[in-house]
């Protein structure tokens, strides 16, 4: 009988930390959402880098 408990205890665990997760991805969600809108404003260019040549490309690794 002890088991039974046991096993509803962890369900109804399992059950809040999946709705925790859940609710976790919705807010992350919802964050990545509302970045392009804050930037409405701006013009991107300070992100960019201040230095006026091309981006150097690195040489691939070898074996």
């Amino acid at each position: 009988m002890i088991e039974f408990e046991y096993h509803k205890m962890r369900t109804a665990q399992l059950i809040r930390t999946a709705e925790e997760e859940r609710l976790a991805r919705s807010v992350a969600r919802a964050r990545r959402a509302a970045r392009p809108a804050d930037r409405a404003g701006h013009d991107g260019t300070g992100a960019e880098s201040h230095i006026g040549r091309a981006r150097r490309h690195r040489l691939p690794r070898t074996a």
